[in-house]
């Protein structure tokens, strides 16, 4: 990722923002040109809760380029309150505590040092929602 492709893709990054198709009324993330459920321009920003419920994971052993050095890491499809569906890594909680509906939040975290430049990548990352935050 390069320097400008970062600033460009903060928000979304940063604060889980994405759009609301204007015709079905669906959220939509990533931001996206076309709503990817009717078709239809999707230009109307909205910013998502962060909150959502495991759908799948997966504990990655192999990591791509880059990511060696956090191996193993677990990553999940994360299915927000608001209905759509992201892949991210999980964190503070063990391979043995996560499970499949397991209420999550969103929480910026580093993601990794990239290039000569040695640019922080922060990004978002899905921590076990506390109990005392889900009642």
């Amino acid at each position: 990722m390069t320097i400008p492709s970062y600033w460009r893709t903060r928000r979304q990054r940063l604060s889980l923002e994405g759009e609301i198709c204007p015709h079905c009324r669906r959220h939509v993330f990533p931001p996206r040109d076309i709503c990817p459920y009717c078709g239809g321009p999707a230009k109307a920003a909205a910013s998502l809760s962060g909150r959502g419920t495991v759908y799948s994971f997966s504990l990655v052993h192999n990591a791509p380029a880059g990511f060696e050095p956090y191996a193993p890491y677990l990553v999940a499809i994360v299915k927000l309150d608001e209905g759509p569906l992201v892949t991210a890594q999980l964190t503070d909680v063990s391979p043995d505590e996560v499970s499949i509906g397991m209420p999550v939040e969103m929480v910026t975290r580093k993601l990794r040092e990239e290039g000569e430049e040695g640019l922080i990548v922060y990004g978002y990352k899905f921590r076990p929602l506390l109990q005392a935050e889900a009642l």
